[in-house]
């Protein structure tokens, strides 16, 4: 069965991952045919416009994308195209695996570390509600509701009990945000009384980043309202090696959006420096989301043998290999 995805390549060193991973999803045989939408710093300073009509366009026809970085400026400029991407296709699920992979030398290689993150991903603080109330005065609105809690607590909570997950925890700072965090907690607690099957847990988002570098093999599943999702699912990436393995999906009730977490990295751009483990990584998701359940397996499994081996690691591992060197060698143990 032939499928239709939109390939948006982004900036920096986007083109060159996101090329390593159609070539590897390619050697999986999985029927894929990709809709190239360009998105970059240029075309959106060109056009104005963060998310352009052909962008969105191509998204609502395919339903599924594959993303690259696309860059961000900081303290001004235009909006984040991650933000703006989330609210236009209502991509309300931030999905991160954060799991160890052979062959990586991190302060945690001797501990076996398993965990999905899942992050709301449409309000809070990334709302955008900022606000010059006075000169040098900044107020910014955090918004949290029932329903966008309710939302991604039973997400959380389905994936668990359909992927044999045995723990939740919600992650808060309702000790001082009593309001806006206490509704979030609320929801998540009224949704784990419909899932007895699985424990449920609850941590201040303090404790929570401490236990994490101290027992992280302690954790299953993750479930935090936008800010701290995105900050501790960082913080995890960094406890099995870094943004460069750990992948991400955008969910919503029709669309779905998979990317690499880490940036465009434009120092390095054209250097064949990059590491496309992430998006590959990402494009596993993207082939179980498709129901290419044997292609995602074959895909996984060779970006493991080729971390198990060694031989072909980028340098941001640990190794010295090219990126036309690790996807050959990832897309040699597909065929194999």
């Amino acid at each position: 069965m032939s499928h239709y995805c939109t390939l948006i390549p982004g900036d920096g060193i986007g083109p060159e991952v996101a090329q390593a991973t159609l070539r590897a999803i390619e050697a999986t045989g999985a029927d894929i045919c990709w809709r190239r939408a360009e998105l970059n710093e240029a075309i959106i300073l060109e056009s104005g416009k963060t998310l352009p009509q052909y962008l969105l366009d191509s998204l609502n026809e395919t339903r599924v994308g594959l993303k690259g970085p696309v860059t961000t400026p900081v303290a001004g400029g235009f909006q984040s195209v991650n933000v703006a991407l989330r609210k236009a296709l209502d991509l309300f699920a931030n999905v991160r695996p954060v799991r160890t992979l052979p062959g990586i030398k991190t302060r945690f290689q001797d501990v076996h570390i398993d965990m999905v993150i899942f992050r709301e991903n449409t309000e809070d603080l990334y709302s955008g509600l900022e606000h010059e109330i006075v000169r040098d005065v900044v107020t910014s609105l955090k918004v949290i509701t029932r329903v966008a809690s309710e939302r991604i607590a039973r997400y959380a909570f389905d994936y668990a009990q359909k992927n044999g997950r045995k723990q939740v925890v919600a992650i808060h700072k309702a000790n001082i945000m009593k309001l806006a965090d206490g509704l979030f907690l609320r929801c998540c607690r009224e949704t784990a009384a419909n899932f007895p099957g699985i424990h449920y847990k609850e941590l201040i988002v303090d404790n929570a980043s401490m236990q994490l570098v101290i027992h992280p093999e302690k954790f299953d599943i993750l479930l935090l309202p936008n800010l701290y999702g995105d900050i501790v699912s960082d913080l995890a990436a960094g406890l099995v090696g870094g943004l460069g393995i750990v992948p991400g999906a955008n969910m919503g009730e029709t669309h779905a959006v998979f990317e690499a977490v880490h940036g465009s990295a434009p120092d390095i751009a054209g250097e064949g420096k990059a590491n496309p483990t992430a998006l590959m990584l990402s494009g596993v998701m993207l082939l179980i989301h498709l129901g290419e359940r044997e292609a995602a397996n074959k895909l996984e499994s060779a970006v493991g043998a080729v971390y198990r081996e060694g031989k072909y690691l980028t340098s941001d591992v640990g190794g010295s290999a090219s990126t036309e060197e690790f996807t050959e060698a990832v897309v040699k143990a597909i065929r194999s």
